[in-house]
């Protein structure tokens, strides 16, 4: 009999007062403590940064389980709490495991015989997911065994350091959907991303600087920094934002190095986008499930290479309700296959248009979108490849919660 008089009200609780002192590698011990009281057992699965494995946080000697053709691995793509039985009969809930919209992997919920798979506990469960992501991201920092599984192979010293530097791959609210990612994840040394969000404004970034080493990474870190650094001190024109990291870049010792770029500032409630090009391949704007139209407004030189504008160098377009923004860099078209055939911006164009008119969630069609390109170059990138999509919709969130949440009363 549990010791709380509302039980559910006595998990929470737990959860949140031995998360305090609870180490990282310990979390999963902690919480598989706690739900026995309401007869369940748990384990914690996070997802490793290529999306194919999800690898339990469990000291036990468990083997992780694959994102493709498992159950689990389906919760995780669909955002669905899903049922299931382990080998031993064990009735299960396999439970997505997110930080805000950021997917961390899943939790494994085990139910005792008297416990009732229906609605209210399914709602329960996604609570207590919802509050263990938080956790999960609290500890991370410190944590070199929850970063170990993260990662679940070794990094390059460039990729380690720009994975620090980036904010979280998803973020959403009731206007706006954005999501990114990098591959190689464990090799990306130049590419990276940026993001920032309030109530009104999102502020957009990708880079891609020349070459693949750590002059490359720095390189990149570079511009990201100093654009963040004028944008924090209240600066928002994009040109000044731009000439902030190309002077920056540019002052470096050292041979010369650039990065290409995209900046852009979304006004999340009128739906006006402004963007700055600067030697980047153009966004791709995806209307009613269709790409209508290239981003292609003249661009500026790239980011600390000499440049002074002959034309106005701001761009802007009048987004509608439902609209799908993808930024993307040039690691992504260029993927040659065996026979040295691009993947190409018509294969990127008719994958983004099939993943819309199946209304996958952003962070899914990235996910399946660089393993199609990964398919095509065997396996492994020569290059590094970003990707970076908007959605700007009032139901583009709902597609990454599970249906018992966003049919909550």
């Amino acid at each position: 009999m549990s010791r709380w008089p509302e039980p559910w009200s006595g998990v929470l609780a737990r959860v949140v007062d031995e998360a305090h002192l609870v180490t990282g590698d310990r979390l999963a011990i902690m919480l598989d403590s706690v739900v026995r009281d309401v007869g369940l057992t748990a384990d914690i699965l996070l997802v490793d940064l290529p999306q194919r494995a999800l690898n339990p946080i469990s000291p036990h000697a468990v083997p992780p389980v694959q994102v493709e053709g498992t159950v689990a691995g389906r919760a995780y793509q669909l955002a669905e709490i899903l049922p299931a039985n382990d080998s031993s009969g064990e009735r299960l809930l396999w439970v997505p495991l997110l930080d805000g919209t950021e997917r961390l992997g899943v939790l494994r919920i085990g139910l005792a015989e008297q416990v009732v798979d229906d609605r209210d506990l399914r709602i329960r469960c996604w609570s207590l997911a919802g509050l263990m992501g938080h956790i999960v991201m609290t500890k991370i920092d410190y944590s070199d065994r929850l970063r170990s599984l993260r990662y679940n192979t070794a990094l390059s010293v460039p990729s380690e350091l720009l994975w620090q530097l980036l904010p979280p791959r998803t973020f959403a609210t009731d206007r706006v959907v954005v999501t990114a990612l990098l591959e190689p994840p464990d090799q990306v040394a130049g590419d990276a991303y940026d993001y920032s969000a309030d109530s009104t404004t999102l502020n957009l970034a990708i880079f891609d600087a020349v070459g693949h080493d750590m002059r490359a990474c720095l390189t990149t870190a570079l511009a990201m920094t100093a654009i963040r650094n004028a944008r924090r001190a209240g600066e928002t024109d994009l040109a000044t934002l731009a000439d902030r990291a190309s002077d920056l870049v540019r002052e470096q010792p050292g041979p010369l190095r650039f990065v290409t770029a995209v900046l852009a500032r979304l006004d999340t409630e009128n739906g006006v986008l402004r963007y700055l090009l600067a030697g980047h391949p153009p966004p791709l704007l995806v209307r009613s499930g269709r790409v209508v139209k290239e981003l292609a407004h003249p661009p500026r030189h790239p980011l600390g290479l000499p440049w002074d504008a002959p034309v106005d160098l701001i761009a802007s377009e009048q987004l509608e309700p439902g609209d799908r923004l993808l930024l993307y860099s040039d690691g992504i078209v260029e993927a040659r296959n065996a026979s040295g055939e691009f993947f190409g911006e018509q294969r990127l164009v008719d994958f983004t248009e099939r993943a819309s008119l199946a209304e996958l969630s952003a962070p899914e069609t990235l996910r399946r979108l660089a393993a199609a390109v990964l398919a095509h170059q065997g396996g492994h990138l020569q290059d590094d490849a970003t990707l970076l999509m908007v959605d700007w919709s009032a139901n583009s969130h709902r597609r990454m919660c599970p249906e018992v949440f966003v049919a909550r009363p």
